[in-house]
């Protein structure tokens, strides 16, 4: 802090942290300099959760899941809620499928309201029963080892809510009974290895895109730093389809609206989008 190189409120997330796990200091440290805020900010809730027992950390957060709202000084009815993540994320990725729905709509016939506008018109629709009924995107997704799986409690191994954090075995079990499963190997069969020239990306190949980060599988976050953005994200070709880039796990990366446009016009003016060719 003396010198500049984190804030105080880097400071603060970094002491918590520690606090909560001692010896993880140094390493934040290094996150705060490279990742900024938001990665700093993910990172170090990834440390504080993963120092608690699993079953414990779900009896806290069943206990305090809550609803508050109220009337704020303009009139409005504002609100806020806590939720455990095995069902806060269902409800929020359902949340944002349907904002991204409506704004879509309201895109199409010239409106330019902020997304936060549609994400209140789309609460109010789903709380009336309303919304896409169906979607080809999974409500929830959990990510278990097969040998905590197999064991019933995990060891050191990875279990937890794509965008969440972690959950005990149990939750996934009982989730599984009516879940579509997928398997993924991280070791012995190379992603790398799957390649297609063209714009389409297979099956295989977007089910190890959208788990993000191999050693967190945790789901994507825009790679632009600084921004910590989940929804409305783009899988994006680090070298274009345009000039010959392969859509290939190593050449594709999330990026939210504004970067990739952002990141389009790059390409445009290094000459690697060709002549007369429009931004996605």
């Amino acid at each position: 802090m003396a010198r500049g190189s984190v804030s105080l409120s880097q400071a603060r997330e970094i002491v918590r942290a520690e606090a909560a796990a001692p010896g993880s200091e140094a390493g934040l440290l290094q996150v705060a300099e490279t990742q900024g805020m938001a990665g700093l900010r993910e990172e170090a809730r990834r440390i504080v959760l993963g120092s608690i027992d699993r079953d414990e950390l779900h009896r806290r957060q069943r206990a305090a899941r809550s609803v508050r709202h109220w009337v704020d000084g303009e009139g409005m009815v504002a609100g806020q809620f806590r939720l455990p993540p095995e069902v806060g994320v269902p409800f929020v990725n359902r949340l944002d499928r349907e904002t991204d729905r409506i704004r879509r709509a309201a895109r199409k016939e010239g409106g330019r309201e902020p997304r936060e506008a549609h994400a209140a018109d789309a609460l109010l629709s789903m709380a009336k029963g309303g919304g896409k009924g169906r979607s080809g995107r999974a409500d929830v997704v959990y990510v278990c080892d097969l040998r905590a799986a197999v064991r019933g409690h995990t060891h050191g191994e990875v279990c937890h809510v794509v965008g969440g954090g972690p959950v005990p075995v149990d939750v996934v079990r009982a989730a599984a009974v009516d879940a579509f499963v997928k398997v993924v190997l991280r070791d012995g069969t190379k992603l790398d290895s799957v390649v297609h020239y063209g714009r389409h990306i297979p099956a295989a190949l977007r089910t190890a895109l959208e788990l993000g980060d191999p050693e967190r599988l945790d789901g994507l976050v825009c790679v632009e730093e600084g921004c910590d953005r989940r929804h409305d994200l783009e899988l994006d070709h680090v070298d274009p389809v345009a000039n010959d880039g392969p859509t290939t796990y190593e050449n594709m990366q999330p990026r939210c609206k504004p970067h990739h446009w952002a990141k389009t016009e790059r390409d445009r003016k290094a000459g690697k989008l060709g002549a007369g060719r429009a931004p996605p």
